[in-house]
């Protein structure tokens, strides 16, 4: 057997991306296998903001108006501790840059801030309720 020979075919199979090569002649029989790593797993980006929320479970159908959503999985508070009152009450005037309320997230707490200025129509979660990507948290009145 000639390694020069083994050697071009390795070669080739490289350049080629060839995973399987079998040569057979009469006095000769050559099988070469090239095995890969298991690619290694990536972390998939988180969806961007306006994506489709998650349901958790059913909640009625979000009247017209526009809302603010949460922008992560986490449990939502409307006051900054359980003595204080809420950052925000229905028919309250907020102004973009206000702190409507407190996602929770991994014992990380982060403001929910308005992204717009309008008239609080409804609060549309409860105190320390879980709160999904993308779920509406407070509808502005139309």
């Amino acid at each position: 057997m000639d390694i020069e020979k083994i050697r071009t075919l390795i070669a080739l199979m490289k350049e080629s991306e060839l995973v399987n090569l079998e040569i057979s002649s009469d006095d000769e029989h050559i099988s070469l296998t090239r095995h890969y790593d298991a690619p290694v797993p990536t972390m998939m980006a988180a969806p961007a903001a306006g994506a489709a929320p998650i349901a958790a479970e059913a909640k009625p159908a979000v009247k017209a108006g526009s809302v603010e959503t949460s922008p992560m999985v986490g449990v939502y508070y409307s006051a900054p501790s359980p003595n204080d009152p809420p950052f925000v009450k229905v028919g309250q005037k907020v102004q973009a840059g206000d702190t409507l309320g407190i996602i929770e997230a991994m014992k990380i707490m982060n403001p929910l801030e308005a992204t717009q200025s309008g008239v609080v129509d409804e609060i549309l979660v409860d105190n320390s309720e879980v709160v999904q990507f993308g779920q509406p948290v407070i509808r502005y009145k139309a």
